[in-house]
């Protein structure tokens, strides 16, 4: 679908359905349409691919209202009007970059589209061509900014960055480049964010007032509010299931954060995720369903000794990357392990490193101890 359709009010304004996915990958929501209109009555949906918790395939269920309330609040924050223009260099199958087609909608702000693979220099250029005064970019994007020493436009005025942590070392380096970067939080069933940096790029996230947010006794986060998902299509066996999300209690993330009150603002700061999910260039990954398909390549390989355990270690870059520790597996095993894995699992999630250790810590079950093991390596 055409970038100017998808901010043009026949798009927002009709009761069609969109399922956020390229043209070439339309094979992975078969049925998905069908099973929306007939089982869920969804009319004005929009659907955004994630992998869930569980590894599972499931697809967000967004209404075209909530993803404008989202809009309208974050213009709001950022001050965003019809003088503005986008430079969008997401993928707009992902909430992040189609999140920029609504709030372009609701300000009548511009919008520029990158094409082809992502290049930082092209980037930059593109910026000063266009006179843009706003982009959305995730932390590998500005590191790769940053790695090239590329100095911003003088046009810019906010980049927000989302869809992973940005170090606070890389946040300096990117100003000192004059990369007005702010910090957000958010996720797909918010239909963006949550809570944002003000727009000096100083201070902790304040959360949007259209959210409602709470913890519970471990930090883990609940929000609720107008803009929020109203669940998830999973597709298992072939069949399409509906997960509908309370409106009530809200939805219960994986994250850990914390939240306190200064005055008539609320402000959020990020502590970390689960202990089986991990972020790699702004993608989640559950290490469960990986660490399964571990076991059946062992046994389908014949390697029956030792241990093979996937892990994530911190990345400058990506943020974490995965790694393969193993035991008592010989190093061409090992290695015909990791290829083996690699051509099961996507770009993002491509194990680059075998680490050999003598144990692998584990519970009385015979769980692996996640948090010792990244201590470990």
């Amino acid at each position: 679908m055409a970038t100017a359709h998808l901010i043009s009010s026949g798009f927002w304004n009709d009761a069609g359905n969109h399922i956020a996915l390229p043209s070439e990958r339309g094979h992975e929501a078969a049925g998905l349409e069908k099973f929306a209109q007939d089982e869920l009555g969804a009319a004005g949906w929009c659907f955004f691919q994630t992998s869930g918790s569980e590894g599972r395939q499931k697809w967000v269920g967004l209404a075209k209202a909530a993803m404008l309330t989202s809009a309208r609040a974050v213009n709001a924050h950022f001050d965003v009007t019809q003088r503005d223009h986008w430079l969008l260099a997401l993928p707009i199958h992902h909430v992040g970059g189609f999140g920029i087609l609504a709030r372009a909608f609701v300000s009548g702000s511009a919008v520029t589209r990158m094409e082809g693979k992502w290049d930082a220099a092209a980037f930059a250029r593109r910026c000063g061509e266009v006179g843009a005064t706003l982009a959305s970019l995730v932390p590998t994007q500005v590191f790769d900014l940053v790695a090239a020493k590329l100095s911003a436009p003088k046009s810019l005025r906010v980049v927000l960055v989302g869809g992973g942590a940005m170090s606070r070392e890389l946040e300096e380096a990117a100003r000192t480049l004059g990369w007005p970067v702010c910090r957000t939080y958010g996720m797909t069933e918010t239909a963006s964010q949550v809570a944002a940096q003000a727009m000096n790029g100083h201070g902790e996230m304040e959360v949007l007032p259209i959210w409602d947010v709470r913890t519970d006794d471990e930090g883990v986060l609940t929000v609720r509010g107008e803009a929020l998902a109203k669940g998830y299509a999973v597709l298992e066996a072939g069949t399409w299931r509906w997960e509908p999300i309370s409106t009530g209690t809200g939805l219960s993330t994986r994250d850990r954060v914390s939240l306190w009150t200064h005055g008539t603002q609320r402000f959020l700061r990020f502590s970390g995720r689960e202990t089986n999910t991990v972020k790699i260039l702004g993608e989640l990954v559950a290490l469960e369903p990986i660490q399964e398909r571990i076991e059946a390549l062992r046994l389908k390989l014949g390697l029956r000794e030792g241990a093979a355990v996937i892990c994530d270690v911190p990345d400058e870059r990506k943020e974490a990357r995965l790694v393969l520790v193993s035991t008592g597996v010989g190093t061409v095993d090992a290695e015909r392990l990791r290829e083996a894995l690699n051509r099961e699992l996507r770009p993002f999630e491509q194990v680059e490193q075998i680490i050999c250790l003598p144990t692998i810590p584990r519970s009385e079950l015979d769980k692996v101890r996640l948090a010792e093991l990244r201590a470990l390596l």
